[in-house]
This record gives C-alpha cells, sequence and structure tokens, in this order.
C-alpha cells in the first residue's frame, strides 16, 4: 500500500473526524479498506477469546445501550432475568432516545457495547457516516420483527405505487428498515429518492409523528407498529417477512478495541448474549418475557403490546386478528451473506462508492464463526455454512454476485 495512502487511511480510521466518508472511500477504495481492517482488527485474538477457556474477566461493570423496541429483547431481558449475572458481569442497561446517539455513545466508549442495527457495524466499521473505527458483529439479535404501517387516512391506498408524494420514516439511515422500505417501493416501480420521501424519526417518536400527521406511514421496529394500532391511528400494511423472510434486523456488536482489551469479558458477554437470545426464540417464553421487559425502565409499553408482536397473535388494525408465530423471531447466528446483501443496498443507494470487498468486510465484522463456536459450546445447534442465498421478493440473492445483483435493478443510485 502507498505510504500517503497508508498514513491518510490510518488517519482516518483513528481521527480527522472532518473526513467525509465518500472522500475516504473515494481515496482510497473499498477493497483496500478491507486489506487495511483484516491489518487493523484483532480478529485473531478475538477468536483465541471465544475458543479458549475464559479466564478472569478484565472488566465486570458494562454499561450496555440499548434503544427501547422488541427487537432488543435478548440485550433486555438478559439483565431482570439473570443472564449476565450467570456468566460473573455487572451489566447497566441503559435506554437510549435513538441510533445516532448509540452509535456516538459507541465510538465515544461511553458504551461497551450495544444494541445496533445490523448495518451499522458495517457503516462504522467504513466510515459511512461517521468516523472510521473497526466494530465487529458476533451476534444477531432478532429477525424480522418489523412492519410497514400506514396512517388510517390511507385504508384505500393499499398499492405502493399510490404511495407518490408520502412521507415514510425509519428509524436510521444505516437501518434494515431503510433498505427494506426502498427495496419494496424500487420493486413496485418508485424511486425512494424521487418519489417518496424518507425521514429518520426515533422509534419512540414513530407514532406521534402519524397522529400528527407529520408522515403517511412508517417501516419502524416494534412495539411501535403495533402501537399505532392499539391507539386506533394506523393499519399494518405487511409485516417485512413478507419481504424476506428471515430477514436481520439488530444485533449485538462492540468495538473491535474493547474485545481485544478485554478477551475474557467479551467471550463472557458473548455467552450471555447468545444464551439469552436462544431462551427468547422459545415461543413458550415470550409472556415471561413480556412482562420482564415491559417497565418503564425498559420498553415503557403495555404488557398486552409487546405480547401482540412477541407471540404473533395481533391485531392488524384493518378489523382482522393475525396468526404469524415468526412475526419476530431471534436467531444469533450473523451469516456473512446477510452482511454482503446489506453492503449491496449501501452501494445501490450511494451510502458507498467504489470497489467494495463485499466478502472480506462481511468476514471481519460478522464474526460467524465466533457465533457458531459459542452456540456449540452452550448446546445449541450452528449452522455448518457462514453464508447462503436468500429469496428476496421473489428474486434469488446470490452472495457470491454481489456487483450483478445490484445490475440487475432498473433503480438503484451509485
Amino acid at each position: 500500500m502507498d505510504r500517503m495512502v497508508e498514513s491518510a487511511l490510518v488517519r482516518g480510521m483513528f481521527g480527522h473526524s472532518e473526513m467525509h466518508r465518500r472522500q475516504f472511500m473515494k481515496l482510497v477504495g473499498g477493497g483496500t479498506v478491507a486489506a487495511a481492517l483484516a491489518s487493523l482488527l484483532p480478529l485473531n485474538a478475538i477468536k483465541a477469546a471465544v475458543n479458549e477457556s475464559l479466564g478472569p474477566l478484565e472488566k465486570t461493570q458494562l454499561n450496555i445501550g440499548f434503544v427501547p423496541i422488541t427487537c432488543a429483547t435478548p440485550i433486555i431481558m438478559a439483565h431482570p432475568m439473570g443472564f449476565y449475572e450467570r456468566y460473573g458481569l455487572d451489566v447497566s442497561v441503559i435506554k437510549t432516545a435513538g441510533w445516532a446517539v448509540a452509535r456516538d455513545k459507541s465510538l465515544n466508549r461511553e458504551y461497551d457495547a450495544a444494541h445496533m442495527l445490523t448495518p451499522m457495524p458495517l457503516a462504522m466499521t467504513l466510515g459511512a457516516g461517521s468516523t472510521p473505527e473497526p466494530f465487529i458483529m458476533p451476534a444477531v439479535e432478532n429477525i424480522n420483527g418489523q412492519a410497514i404501517v400506514l396512517h388510517n387516512d390511507h385504508l384505500d391506498k393499499r398499492d405502493p405505487q399510490q404511495w407518490r408524494g408520502f412521507t415514510f420514516g425509519v428509524p436510521f439511515e444505516y437501518s434494515m428498515h431503510n433498505f427494506l422500505l426502498r427495496y419494496y417501493v424500487a420493486e413496485h416501480g418508485l424511486d425512494p429518492d424521487q418519489d417518496i420521501q424518507i425521514r429518520v424519526i426515533p422509534p419512540p417518536e414513530m407514532v406521534a409523528n402519524l397522529r400528527a400527521g407529520n408522515i403517511d406511514g412508517f417501516l419502524s421496529p416494534d412495539p411501535f407498529n403495533q402501537r399505532a394500532v392499539f391507539e386506533r391511528i394506523g393499519f399494518i400494511h405487511l409485516l417485512t417477512k413478507e419481504i424476506w423472510d428471515g430477514h436481520p434486523c439488530c444485533a449485538f456488536a462492540t468495538s473491535a478495541r474493547f474485545a481485544r482489551e478485554n478477551p475474557n469479558t467479551y467471550g463472557a458477554l458473548l455467552r450471555a448474549i447468545i444464551d439469552a437470545t436462544q431462551y427468547s426464540s422459545d415461543p413458550g417464553n415470550r409472556s415471561e418475557i413480556a412482562e420482564a421487559i415491559a417497565p418503564t425502565n425498559y420498553l415503557n409499553q403495555p404488557v398486552t403490546v409487546i405480547e401482540q408482536v412477541l407471540t404473533g397473535r395481533f391485531a392488524d388494525g384493518l378489523g382482522g386478528v393475525q396468526e404469524v408465530p415468526d412475526r419476530i423471531d431471534f436467531d444469533p447466528f450473523p451469516w456473512h451473506s446477510m452482511a454482503v446483501w446489506i453492503l449491496t443496498q449501501m452501494k445501490r443507494w450511494g451510502y458507498i462508492e467504489g470497489d467494495v470487498d463485499y466478502q472480506q468486510i462481511a468476514r471481519d465484522v460478522y464474526l460467524a464463526t465466533d457465533a457458531q463456536t459459542v452456540m456449540r459450546e452452550l448446546g445449541y445447534e450452528a449452522p455448518e455454512e457462514t453464508a447462503r442465498n436468500y429469496q428476496i421478493m421473489g428474486k434469488t440473492f446470490d452472495y457470491t454476485q454481489p456487483e450483478a445483483y445490484i445490475d440487475s435493478f432498473a433503480i438503484r443510485r451509485s
């Protein structure tokens, strides 16, 4: 690597926050970024902490941030239900207003780890929207668990082609919510940057903005989709599992630096998170969990609203009661192919530019082998592979051909 480029890269990784992510990507290119990350991420040391028996914990008192949504269920319920204590950890789970705050507090090391949207560790590592710093995501929190909600004024507008001029809320730019909404409307012939307006709104403010008429709908995490129905303001147009069944939503993430400096603590924390996620995956535990995470210091929502989300028996706002047991599910495995799909959407819509080494970045950030090791150690089944293809709105996503996938779409930005 050229010394000037290498020097600029290192400054970008650890300082000079004014360097815009587009300048950074154009300067070094996605492939060079991936190669540099491979040298900066202490993956071998991190993996050793997971594969070996844990020694004394370097740090037992931890701050973990969460945004109050049902996608954070394992991270939240691990606190009142004793999963952190089981692994020798004294954790404070800290309610956080939104994703920009969660990102910034993580970058500033106010949080040791955090509940993040699955695109966030990729974006933070690449410097998309923030100063670049290597982050790792060894566990997904939930799959599915989102919905498109429309205001009751739009009961007669179920065809997305009728949504031209609509304003939608999403919780963050680097979110599955944003990328799934863009994908969905584009597949119906709308340009998400021209035909609709997409606004970033913190999840707890979604329903109030819908009530006030500031937005026509939102693609949001629960329980706010169900809360809109509960308050008779909106209806569920569709669950996002109808776009991509089994799509990732939220995750557990930390900085590579934290994992490197506290390998035993990282290993214990990952075990607690995976254990809690697997417990959450059992439908028989969902009512108990709903009561545990409902209080003010956690979700601050009626138990009945949370139960409708977690159990999959819910009113849809259209006069029906739906039975969808996997409306939200919990699976900790961070498939590399999930990361590749997210990166294709970041490239498609102009959030990253230049050559992107999709597979290498996926391997460096989504630590699937760590999840495999811990899942098996705890007695859970883990996939043998780390990547697979998906069906998304009837189209096959081949994770080995990401650029061809992007080129297959008529509507794109890059």
